[in-house]
Formats: C-alpha cells, structure tokens, sequence
C-alpha cells in the first residue's frame, strides 16, 4: 500500500561510526512525532490529525495504523466539539490532575501515544505483523494486527508500564515496580497471558526518577535495565543504569556487573544489544535518548538527556549536544534517526 509522497523535508541520521551526518528526504514532518522504530520503518504519528502511521524511511513506503480515537480509552471522537473533542473512559480512583473525562485534540494527540513497537518488517506483499503501544495516562498496553480497525486492549491489570518489547515470539513488558509481564503471540484471538512468574528484581529501584528498559539476548535470557536520573528546574539528567538477568526458563532475576563485550541501545524503539564492531566502539556500554524529550522545549539543547554510560568506569558521556530535536530521537538499525532542521 504505497500513498503519494507530500512535500518532502531532510531527515538527518547521525552515524555513530563516522563523524558526519548522512541526510534522507521524508515527507513532511514538522507536525509529527516519531513514537518507534524497527528496521528502518519509523511509527508516525500525527499531532493534528491524531492519526498513526509507519513510514519506511528508505523506500517511502507508508502503511496506515488506527488513529488516536481508537484506542481502548477513548469512548467518543467529535471533531466537531471544539476543545473537548475525545471523551475518555472515567479512570476511577487514580488521581489525573491533567487528563478528565473529556480533553481537546491538542492535549491528547500530543500525549496519549508513549511508544509504539512491531514484531517484524511488513512489505508491500505481506503485512503479517504486530504492533504494539504504550498509551494513555495509566500507560497501559494495546496491539494492532492488519486489517484491525482499532486497537484492542491487551493489560490484565491497569498498572503504569515503562517498557514493552518483543522477544522470542512473545510480548514482554515491564511495570515501573520492575513486575514483568509475558503474552503469547501465537493465538487466533491476540496475545495471551499476563504476570510473569518471576518477582521484580529485589535491589530494583521504585520511583519517580527511574525508567525500566526491557532487551532480548541472543543465548536467550532477558535483561532489565533500570536508568537512573535527577530532575531539577523542568530538566533530566540520566546518572547510572542497573542491569538484571532473567535467563531462559528461570524464575528469578540475578544482579549483572558488566554486559561484557556488548552494547545495548535504549529508547523508544525496541532496545536491542550488539557487538561492538558493529558500530566500531567499546563494548560494555549503553547508549540511551532521551525519553522526557517531550517535557521540554524542543530547541533545549543544553538539557537533553542523551548519550552514552560506560559500565567499566560508571561515566556518563552526552552525546549530539548541538543538535535540536524537534521529537525524541529513535535508533534506526546503528544509527541515530530524528527529524530536525539541520538541513533546511
């Protein structure tokens, strides 16, 4: 399903490899938020439409998700009620100060969509895939599959999740109290499942000023990574990570010092690990964006939040500190993809 391209607009990707900036001409972008990617498809979303889409960054390709009105919260959609457009399902005894029963398309286009992750590339022949979403402000889960006209719930519990990835044919998420979660893919109906076995980790930090971060290896167990931040005066700063193990088939997170000789990239997109070579670094380090880019000004460069922690010394390096994000910036393969005005 390829749609005609609109005026198009320089989308620059910084290699982490060489020290240059290779640059890909995209349809317009200024009224968008890029809430995911895998492969070199980016998920779109539309901040005045409220619509939802995935855009190949190299072919063009674009193939169309349900909108924002779709979701498993939203009760009702009426362009037409100017400033209070959505009405929203009553969250009960969670105290929302920002988000009532009814909001304009301005505040919820902007803020009901955290992230968004699929499964496998589709292509022009075969849209056998799945999409996935944090959404909403209990941060609760729902998924797509072609052909769908909505998104359809997929949490047992409405508890606020901080990740959710794909891993050995399974969905796996985790709860800001690093509780894990574990649906089955493999169904007729959607995924199945719920609460995972294994306890949240036991030294895993709660609060405010942490995010968790789930990432698949290849010998097949599951890391969680814990980030942790300060945030003073409206801005982030990211300090230290902990690292825990699930293996395959155990019940139990354990403690990890050092990631050896990967690298792993957290974000948005699906957090991957990798060998170093790939991107001709050092291995036992994380490089991370920032995912309160969206609380702040989008030409705040002094306080962007990204860069690169060093496990062996506990360092933290910022990285792309000229550069303004007009959106938090995702990982596209080993490279570094945001919209911005560089090249305009």
């Amino acid at each position: 399903m390829q749609l005609p391209i609109a005026d198009e607009v320089p989308l620059d990707i910084q290699s982490l490899d060489e020290d240059k900036i290779h640059y890909l001409k995209l349809p317009e972008m200024q009224t968008k938020l890029i809430r995911g990617s895998f492969g070199g498809w980016l998920i779109v979303l539309d901040i005045y439409q409220g619509s939802m889409y995935m855009l190949n960054a190299f072919t063009k390709v674009l193939l169309d998700l349900p909108p924002i009105s779709t979701f498993p919260d939203i009760i009702d959609y009426n362009p037409n009620n100017r400033g209070f457009e959505y009405t929203i399902r009553d969250f009960g005894d969670v105290h929302m100060d920002d988000y009532g029963p009814q909001e304009s398309s301005g505040f919820v286009n902007c803020s009901h969509v955290w992230k968004v992750i699929i499964n496998s590339c589709p292509s022009n022949d075969n849209e056998d895939f799945m999409a996935v979403a944090i959404y909403g402000p209990r941060l609760t889960l729902a998924f797509y599959k072609p052909n769908d006209k909505r998104w359809l719930d997929l949490s047992t519990r409405k508890q606020a999740f901080d990740d959710v990835i794909f891993f050995g044919e399974k969905i796996y998420a985790v709860e800001g109290c690093g509780q894990l979660y574990e649906f089955d893919i493999n169904t007729k109906s959607g995924p199945v499942g719920g609460i995972h076995e294994a306890k949240p980790p036991s030294g895993a930090a709660v609060g405010p000023y942490q995010l968790k971060y789930l990432v698949g290896r290849a010998n097949g167990s599951l890391l969680m990574l814990v980030r942790h931040f300060t945030y003073r005066r409206g801005f982030s700063r990211t300090y230290k990570f902990d690292i825990y193990e699930l293996k395959k088939n155990a019940k139990e997170w354990c403690r990890l010092r050092s990631l050896e000789n990967y690298v792993v990239m957290i974000g948005f997109n699906s957090s991957v690990q990798m060998l170093p070579a790939s991107i001709q670094t050092k291995g036992n380090q994380i490089y991370f964006t920032d995912n309160l880019q969206d609380c702040k000004e989008w030409d705040d460069v002094e306080h962007q939040d990204i860069g690169i922690f060093d496990l062996d010394d506990g360092s933290c390096q910022r990285l792309l500190s000229d550069v303004k994000f007009m959106c938090p910036p995702v990982w596209c393969h080993s490279k570094f993809v945001s919209t911005t005005q560089l090249a305009l």
